[in-house]
């Protein structure tokens, strides 16, 4: 029954046309509910380790600080393959990591999966993180879900729970799930994807064990559920192994019940590609056509922990990726060659000369972002939708060369490690030298920074609060000018409208998309008037940059100098340098001169600083701070004491549920109240509280903190220890004479 790992097997699966013998899969789970254990007796069960060492092993937390931290925190790719009722099946799979801090990692992993096994632990529950995985897989990549209901032997051995109690917790969980769900399914799916025990799309075990069975192992082996609790009764936990394997379990779900590449892309395609799907590159797409027009995705990049070397890894739409050849980057416009191409295992790549659509891939031989398009030299072929994510990055750390010489090799550094990680950002400040990298979470920036040091060796600051700053109203217009007096630019900054702010966070809209096209969804999705829609001239962050000008002349002599103002000024806000959100800048006027002399970088430079500037603090501006969705499960008896410490750091409650001896408090908190919170829910349950939590957005300061937090800011940033006012800008206002 066990089929041992032969590479042979492998190549000859990847490029067979029995599309209805593959899957591509992600196992997705809050962190620490046993995702990892769980994917050792996959590895067992392909024969790439022994009996003995699954659920020991963690093989695919290959890198050293996995190991040494306990928990995943980069997705590892593995392809296995398996003989199931005596057919041969190749299984592609992403174990992904269940940390607030890199789920990055999983919304790249799941844009290559059909499929997403969604594992939940058994005590602690549905978790923050679960629901966010559902929402990612289900909603955002439609991914069908199987679910697997781990660590029941805590149920039995630390609770002592009877079957009846057991099965109850189980059917709670189930229904949880399948509430969210519903929630997030394409609405064809709604009901079909939903998990049912009964239908064999729940599986329910013990991966520390070793142990699982869904309704068809029970009924093949002729087993009743009860005996899971004679036997651990008994302390037979090796029977349990030997006669309900988990990895039977969850192959059983996968082959049967998650769908092979042919079939997802009928569905996955129309949401994750835009162009026309009645073009004959959109039916080749839609049929996962591999001789087809080439389009795929790099969705992952492996760094080498020890050679630093990055390995692009990702998926095949259509067409044949072939080695050697050469590939048009989209997103980049510019072309790459594949020196090297093959599928990965773990950290090892297999060498193949082709890698045809319906499967996955890594590529060698160079470096462009996570999540960029890419597909023939020749071909005019629209990209993917960029990946969402559902954090931004809120915590910030600046870095600066130990030698000050290394200053242009850590910006290499950073950009390598920010296009494999596209959730953490970098701002250089050439005044001082320093980089700012923000992230998710102080982890993110932590093994960042880790990474970063081993190259160039880095000083690097205290994890700060990255704040937000956003005006509430339209901004007075006014008319400046360059210090020669020669130039003029007359603007306003307003908010800009909610609708398009997320079109910009979706990516529906970008700076180098078609004017024309960009226009179309804005009238559509958001109201706009279809002849300014067409007068954008930038999109950066959450912000716009509009031409409401006639008749100006010579104006593009001075844009690139104007829009570099404009993002620095979106990085750096004037209340404390914070960055600017969702902020509308419209350009109605301008005067340039007619001598390129006179038209210089710091002309332009002042006279648009000073009108962003002066606009944006008349139009009542304030600091925003980053907020969490939190959730604590705990017993009833300590439940004062959870709420306690959540209001005493400025939280808010928006739920208590109630299920038999325990409740999961519901509420918000800011970022920066979460340093040591978990310990602090600890201490005051006696250890028996789960805390959870995920970016819910930026919310206003309270305004009582607003004052005293912007100067606390600008103090730590060297800047003047006072208000902003416009007299720092108002010499350069232009006045008629």
């Amino acid at each position: 029954m066990v089929k041992i790992k032969d590479p042979d097997a492998i190549k000859r699966l990847i490029k067979s046309d029995d599309y209805s013998h593959k899957r591509i899969v992600s196992i997705s789970a809050h962190i620490d509910h046993g995702k990892t254990t769980t994917s050792d007796y996959l590895m067992r069960r392909a024969g790439l380790m022994s009996d003995a060492a699954a659920g020991q092993a963690l093989m695919t937390d290959s890198d050293e600080e996995e190991q040494e931290r306990g928990i995943t925190i980069f997705t590892s790719v593995v392809l296995l393959n398996f003989e199931v009722d005596n057919e041969e099946y190749l299984v592609q799979l992403s174990d992904t990591p269940g940390h607030l801090s890199f789920t990055g990692e999983v919304s790249r992993a799941l844009r290559a999966s059909d499929g997403a096994v969604i594992l939940v632990d058994a005590l602690e529950g549905v978790m923050t993180q679960t629901e966010t995985n559902i929402r990612l897989a289900v909603g955002g990549e439609a991914c069908k879900p199987v679910l697997f209901i781990n660590k029941v032997d805590r149920l039995i051995n630390e609770l002592k729970l009877p079957p009846k109690k057991v099965y109850e917790r189980i059917d709670i969980i189930i229904a949880k799930v399948n509430e969210l769900i519903k929630k997030v399914a394409p609405p064809e799916f709604t009901s079909d994807w939903r998990v049912s025990f009964q239908e064999g799309t729940v599986a329910i075990g013990s991966a520390k064990t070793g142990w699982a069975f869904t309704m068809k192992t029970l009924e093949k082996r002729e087993i009743k559920p009860l005996v899971v609790f004679e036997k651990y009764d008994e302390g037979d936990e090796r029977w349990l192994r030997e006669n309900l394997p988990l990895d039977e379990a969850l192959l059983e779900m996968i082959v049967h019940h998650l769908p092979n590449p042919k079939e997802a892309q009928k569905y996955k395609i129309p949401r994750i590609w835009t162009g026309d799907l009645e073009s004959p590159e959109g039916k080749a797409l839609l049929e996962c056509d591999r001789d087809g027009p080439l389009l795929g995705m790099i969705t992952k990049i492996f760094v080498d922990p020890k050679s630093k070397r990055p390995t692009l890894i990702g998926r095949i739409f259509s067409g044949t990726l072939r080695s050697g050849q050469e590939i048009r980057l989209i997103g980049m416009r510019q072309n790459a060659r594949v020196r090297r191409l093959g599928v990965q295992e773990i950290t090892d790549i297999l060498d193949m000369e082709e890698v045809p659509a319906g499967n996955l891939f890594s590529i060698f031989g160079f470096m462009c972002p996570s999540g960029e398009s890419f597909t023939d030299p020749d071909s005019e072929m629209k990209g993917f939708e960029q990946i969402e994510y559902v954090s931004e990055p809120v915590v910030s750390r600046s870095i600066k060369p130990v030698d000050p010489q290394d200053i242009a090799k850590l910006g290499e550094v950073v950009s390598k490690w920010i296009m494999a990680d596209p959730t953490a950002r970098f701002v250089h400040d050439k005044e001082s030298g320093e980089y700012r990298l923000d992230g998710i979470d102080p982890l993110q920036i932590e093994i960042l920074t880790k990474r970063i040091n081993e190259q160039v060796k880095i000083n690097v600051s205290e994890p700060i609060i990255v704040y937000r700053e956003k005006i509430h109203e339209r901004g007075d217009e006014f008319h400046t000018k360059s210090p020669n007096g020669h130039n003029r630019l007359r603007l306003y900054i307003e908010p800009l409208d909610e609708k398009t702010v997320e079109l910009i966070k979706k990516k529906k809209i970008t700076a180098e998309q078609n004017a024309r096209e960009r226009a179309t969804t804005l009238r559509d999705e958001a109201g706009w008037d279809a002849k300014e829609a067409r007068k954008i001239l930038d999109i950066y962050e959450s912000c716009m940059l509009v031409d409401a000008m006639s008749g100006v002349q010579r104006f593009d002599r001075i844009y690139s100098y104007l829009e570099t103002t404009f993002r620095e000024f979106i990085d750096e806000g004037p209340l404390a340098h914070e960055p600017i959100m969702g902020v509308k800048v419209v350009l109605t006027d301008a005067t340039v001169h007619s001598d390129p002399a006179h038209t210089g970088y710091n002309e332009v430079a002042t006279m648009t600083s000073a009108g962003l500037n002066l606009s944006f603090l008349t139009a009542r501006p304030q600091l925003y701070e980053p907020v969490l969705n939190a959730d604590i499960k705990t017993p009833t008896d300590t439940q004062g004491q959870v709420i306690k410490v959540l209001t005493g750091h400025r939280g808010q409650i928006l739920t208590i549920e109630g299920e038999e001896d325990t409740v999961t408090v519901k509420g918000t908190l800011p970022t920066a109240e979460t340093i040591g919170i978990a310990d602090e829910f600890r201490s005051a349950t006696a250890g028996r509280s789960f805390f959870g939590y995920e970016f819910r957005g930026f919310e206003p300061l309270p305004s009582n903190m607003q004052e005293p937090k912007v100067l606390e800011i600008r103090a730590r940033k060297g800047m003047p220890e006072e208000l902003p006012n416009l007299g720092s800008w108002s010499r350069w206002v232009y006045k008629r004479t």
